[in-house]
C-alpha cells in the first residue's frame, strides 16, 4: 500500500487507515484481530481510535492485540481525547482533562507513546491556548509524537495551527480528522484550502457516508446494518434522503461500468481528493474490511471522477468563491 506524508511532517502513513469505533462494542476481539491481520497484510500502517470508542474498550482491544499480531514499532497508533464521558458527552479541552485522558489511553493501549494525538473537538469553554499547551506538554514528555485536531471548523483549525507555528518549539498541527465523502463535502468550502496552505493532512472519517455509499440501503434497512442499530440509527439517518440516493445511484452505475463495488468507487474518489492523506475504514466485520481494502487497487478514470464530482457538488458562494478567480455574480460589489 502506498505511503503518504502526513501533512508537512516527517511521518509517512499508509493511504488507507483502519478505524476502530466499533471495536469492543459491535466488533468482538476475535473479529478485531482478523481485521487487523487483513489490514497489516495489505500493507496498512495507521490504526485510528479514541478514548471514548466503546468507553475505552476499543483502545483496550488494540492493546491486547499488539503483542499478538504486530510489534509496537511496526504500527502507527492515532488516538483522540477531548470528549467528556457521560450522557451529554460535552467537549472538554482543558489541560487537566486532556492529559488525564492521554495517560488513561496509554494504559489501555499498553504502550508508552502514541504516534498521533488529536483533540476530538473544539471546546468553546476552554481557552484554545490552554488546549494547545496540553499538546505541547504531551510531545515534550515523549508520550506523543505528532498532534492534530478533529471536527474543528476551518477558522478553529487555522487559529490552532497558526498559534502553534508562532513560537519555535511548539508542536505543529499536522493532521485534521474530518468527515468527508461523496455525501459530505462541506470541508471543501474552507477547511481543505486552509489545510493545504498550512501543511495539514486530512484524514477523512466516514468516507463511505456512514455506510450509505455501499448501496446497502437502496432497498431498505438490513437487520444487521447500522441503520437498524439502536445506538447508530440516528447516525445513519442523516444520509437516507433523496439527494444522497441520487449520489449513491451514480456510484452504483460507475461501479457497474468498472466491474467493482460501489464502496470501492466511493473510497477511491475520496482517497485521491487533493489534501487527503488516508481515509479511515470503519468496518464492523473482517469481511467488510476486505471489501474496503480492495479499493487500494482502483484508480478512477478521470471522466468517472468528474461525473461523481458533478453529481455530489456542493454550493460555494461568497466569500469562498472569491478565492477561485471566478467572476462575481452580476450585481455583486
Amino acid at each position: 500500500m502506498q505511503q503518504r506524508p502526513l501533512g508537512r511532517s516527517g511521518l509517512a502513513v499508509s493511504r488507507l487507515a483502519l478505524g476502530t469505533m466499533t471495536w469492543g462494542r459491535d466488533t468482538d476481539p476475535d473479529d478485531a484481530a482478523a481485521q487487523l491481520k487483513f489490514y497489516l497484510d495489505a500493507g496498512g500502517t495507521l490504526l485510528d481510535t479514541a478514548d471514548v470508542y466503546g468507553d475505552g474498550d476499543a483502545e483496550a482491544v488494540i492493546g491486547s492485540l499488539l503483542d499478538q499480531l504486530v510489534p509496537r514499532d511496526e504500527i502507527l497508533i492515532a488516538t483522540k481525547a477531548g470528549l467528556a464521558r457521560g450522557p451529554h458527552r460535552r467537549r472538554d479541552g482543558s489541560r487537566g482533562h486532556l492529559l488525564r485522558a492521554l495517560d488513561a489511553s496509554l494504559r489501555r493501549l499498553g504502550t508508552d507513546y502514541v504516534d498521533l494525538w488529536q483533540v476530538h473537538g473544539y471546546d468553546p469553554q476552554t481557552p484554545l491556548e490552554e488546549t494547545l499547551s496540553a499538546l505541547d506538554h504531551a510531545v515534550d514528555s515523549g508520550r506523543v509524537r505528532y498532534v492534530g485536531v478533529s471536527n474543528f471548523a476551518g477558522w478553529q483549525m487555522t487559529r490552532a495551527a497558526t498559534w502553534q507555528a508562532a513560537y519555535p518549539g511548539r508542536a505543529p498541527v499536522v493532521a485534521a480528522q474530518m468527515e468527508y465523502s461523496l455525501l459530505e463535502r462541506g470541508i471543501e468550502r474552507e477547511l481543505l484550502p486552509a489545510a493545504a496552505a498550512l501543511g495539514i493532512g486530512v484524514l477523512p472519517w466516514s468516507p463511505l457516508g456512514r455506510g450509505v455509499l455501499t448501496g446497502k440501503y437502496r432497498n431498505g434497512r438490513p437487520a444487521d446494518s447500522r441503520a437498524a442499530s439502536e445506538h447508530l440509527a440516528a447516525f445513519v439517518q442523516t444520509y437516507l434522503e433523496p439527494r444522497s440516493s441520487s449520489i449513491v445511484e451514480a456510484a452504483v452505475i460507475a461501479a457497474g461500468g468498472l466491474g467493482v463495488s460501489p464502496l470501492e468507487v466511493a473510497l477511491a474518489w475520496v482517497r485521491d481528493r487533493p489534501g487527503v492523506v488516508a481515509p479511515i475504514l470503519g468496518a464492523r466485520t473482517a469481511g467488510q474490511l476486505q471489501g474496503a481494502l480492495a479499493s487500494d487497487r482502483l484508480t478512477l478514470p478521470t471522466e468517472i471522477a468528474a461525473a461523481l464530482d458533478d453529481v455530489s457538488a456542493i454550493s460555494v458562494g461568497y466569500p469562498e468563491r472569491e478565492g477561485t478567480g471566478k467572476a462575481p455574480q452580476a450585481g455583486a460589489y
